[in-house]
């Protein structure tokens, strides 16, 4: 995928169709480590061992309207090519974690990309999901977690365009903090 945004959006796709409840999002970027991580965890419902060991396959998927299963796969391909490394770890019932990493300064690493079109994205399509969503850099760090925007709002759903352009502009903003202005 031409951005790792675009590989946190399909990957969290998964944790919604496993029916997860809770989804956080963790994008860590740090120069003086130089590396990109990315961990997203869930509470969905997990995957059992024998399919766990077959999932970066891409020619093993649980859904219908393709053969194919490429999120997975191209996220380790990536990290892997990038002298990064791949993990994911699941529990039927628990939920899973996949985490990848990256070198930062690797040639060939996708860009971070849109978060803020990503993240919206998510909350809009799926209101009753609590996704918390942590940003790191060397310069510091933001969460947003709907649970306290849902507190703050009330009844409002965020999923209101108002709402979600708001979300887009507090996420643009605060990577532009903790990324020293540019994002």
């Amino acid at each position: 995928m031409k951005e790792l945004s675009l590989n946190i959006l399909d990957i969290t796709y998964n944790s919604i169709k496993a029916e997860a409840s809770l989804i956080q999002i963790t994008v860590t970027e740090s120069m003086k480590k130089n590396l990109v991580e990315i961990r997203i965890q869930d509470n969905g419902c997990g995957m059992d061992e024998a399919f766990l060991s077959r999932v970066t396959d891409p020619f093993v998927t649980t859904r219908t309207t393709r053969k194919v299963g490429l999120g997975i796969p191209l996220l380790k391909q990536s990290a892997e090519d990038t002298g990064g490394r791949f993990e994911i770890r699941s529990k039927v019932g628990e939920g899973t974690v996949t985490y990848a990493s990256f070198r930062l300064d690797h040639l060939d690493r996708a860009p971070i990309g849109d978060m803020s079109s990503t993240i919206t994205s998510l909350i809009q399509a799926n209101d009753r999901i609590r996704f918390i969503y942590r940003h790191e850099t060397d310069h510091g760090s933001f969460v947003l977690d709907t649970d306290e925007l849902h507190e703050q709002l009330g009844d409002i759903p965020l999923s209101a365009p108002e709402v979600l352009g708001w979300i887009g502009e507090y996420i643009v903003e605060n990577l532009e903090e903790i990324q020293g202005g540019k994002v």
